[in-house]
């Protein structure tokens, strides 16, 4: 299934209005989220395409969509691999509780 720019587009207003309603996450499942959410809006904001993206980061297009619909929750490092594509980096800090 194609994917265009104008649909990924649709998809991150989407969860902006969806985010503010989420309240059985766990603070680490929201960082997650918060961090992929803003990796896809680097990349859509970039006008590269799944297919496009995919193939860049040597991963199925099909991957990357159930990557970007949260199928499952995304590993540190298939983050930075996006992270990565997209000539970014994700720091971590370590701070006292």
């Amino acid at each position: 299934m194609k994917t265009g720019l104008k649909e990924e587009v649709d998809i991150m207003t989407t969860w902006n209005g969806f985010k503010k309603e989420i309240t059985a996450i766990s603070p680490q499942d929201m960082v997650t989220i918060e961090t992929l959410s803003h990796l896809i809006a680097v990349r859509v904001q970039r006008g590269i395409t799944q297919k496009e993206f995919a193939a860049h980061i040597s991963m199925s297009q099909p991957q990357l969509a159930k990557l970007e619909r949260l199928d499952s929750m995304p590993s540190l490092r298939t983050l930075q691999r996006y992270a990565n594509g997209l000539n970014l980096k994700i720091e971590l800090t370590v701070v006292p509780a």
